[in-house]
């Protein structure tokens, strides 16, 4: 808990991990984007970060309903996990299509 508040008041950026891909390949890999995306949604950019890496939003709701599903048994969870994992991966191989065009 302690390093949790010490990275979010010094700042996350601190912390990041560089992308090893794009410094051995030179090319930016399906999750580039996403630490910085996480750092703008913890100071409330919230624009910024689906503009960094739009696949966010799909990820948070997946995260979400997985974490809630451990608490609360949904009726149709396996289905609502299905469709939102694979928005998720549609979103991630959707946006690194288009990083190259």
């Amino acid at each position: 808990m302690r390093l949790l508040i010490t990275v979010f008041f010094l700042g996350i950026e601190d912390y990041m991990l560089p992308c090893f891909t794009k410094k051995i390949f030179g090319i930016e890999c399906p999750g580039c984007g996403l630490q910085r995306a996480v750092a703008f949604l913890l100071h409330g950019k919230f624009e910024a970060a689906f503009h960094i890496y739009p696949a966010i939003y799909p990820l948070l709701f997946l995260l979400s309903f997985l974490l809630l599903n451990k608490l609360v048994n949904f009726k149709h969870a396996n289905f609502t996990i299905n469709f939102l994992a694979i928005t998720t991966v549609s979103a991630i191989l959707i946006n690194y299509i288009l990083k190259f065009i």
